[in-house]
């Protein structure tokens, strides 16, 4: 992981966080960004995206993708809203998996059930672990359909 690549990191952590700030409801915040075409440029090999702030970010998705984004529902602590921000941008320049890809595997409900086991590991094993509890639910629902 490079220097920028960590930068990216931090800022994506942020940005979640001044969602809650802006009183943006975190779990529609969330799944509207991981699905966005601002995710989409920041997972870009290049992008000026990858040079703006955390403001600058949340005002380009208000701009163009604002259904994603509503006040409506809870709103989640910074620490938690961080953490998913940096994680999933570090789990991006870890596998070269996209944002929205991510989110499927480890949707918001997911990342703030397991936020109090996996913060304090390194980002890699709770990526690991992350996958390792979204293949297991691929599989139980795949048996079930059987």
């Amino acid at each position: 992981m490079n220097e920028l690549q960590l930068k990216l990191c931090d800022i994506q952590g942020r940005l979640f966080e001044l969602s809650a700030d802006k009183k943006y409801g975190s779990a529609n915040f969330v799944k509207g960004f991981m699905n966005s075409e601002v995710a989409k440029a920041l997972d870009s090999t290049y992008n000026r995206m990858q040079w703006a702030g955390e403001e600058y970010l949340l005002e380009e998705l208000v701009a163009v993708e604002a259904d994603k984004v509503s006040e409506e529902g809870e709103i989640y602590s910074k620490e938690v809203l961080y953490w998913m921000g940096y994680l999933y941008r570090y789990w991006h320049y870890y596998t070269k998996e996209s944002s929205s890809k991510i989110y499927k595997q480890a949707p918001v409900g997911a990342m703030k059930r397991n936020y109090l086991m996996f913060h304090t590991m390194a980002p890699e094993l709770a990526i690991e672990d992350l996958k390792e509890i979204s293949g297991q639910k691929t599989c139980s629902s795949k048996t079930s359909r059987d």
